[in-house]
């Protein structure tokens, strides 16, 4: 992982992948399978320079250290914000939880869920503090 990032400089990483989202649905509309706006996220994000990884794997732990599983998160981009695409009618509360467990197990504050599905867009910023 990079050295941490500011406050600052994770909300100009969240808006630069919010933009780029909501111009892949302008062009592409809702309707396609998640993976397929998991791969044009990638693609535009690279294409800004952006350190993006696919399927990003995060392991959870017991309190006494043993692997109990893994996850693994649609993106995480610039070694600093978990991004989970949904392709569907709504985001609901089950969503939202499976991002604070990535967030939970990774130890990673910053996150965002992102809807396609929808023929409004939706996105979603959790950030999940340390001592929370």
């Amino acid at each position: 992982m990079t050295p941490h990032k500011s406050e600052a400089e994770i909300d100009r990483l969240a808006d630069t992948v919010r933009q780029t989202c909501f111009e892949i649905h302008r062009f592409l509309k809702h309707g396609h399978l998640e993976k397929v706006y998991e791969n044009a996220v990638t693609h535009r994000l690279r294409k800004l320079g952006l350190t993006v990884y696919q399927q990003f794997p995060l392991t959870v732990h017991d309190e006494d250290g043993k692997v109990l599983g893994d996850y693994f998160a649609d993106l995480f981009v610039e070694n600093s914000l978990v991004v989970e695409i949904k392709a569907c009618k709504s985001i609901v509360d089950e969503h939202l939880a499976q991002l604070l467990g990535y967030l939970r197990s990774s130890g990673i504050e910053h996150g965002l869920l992102i809807n396609f599905g929808a023929s409004i867009f939706q996105i979603r910023k959790l950030v999940l503090k340390k001592d929370d």
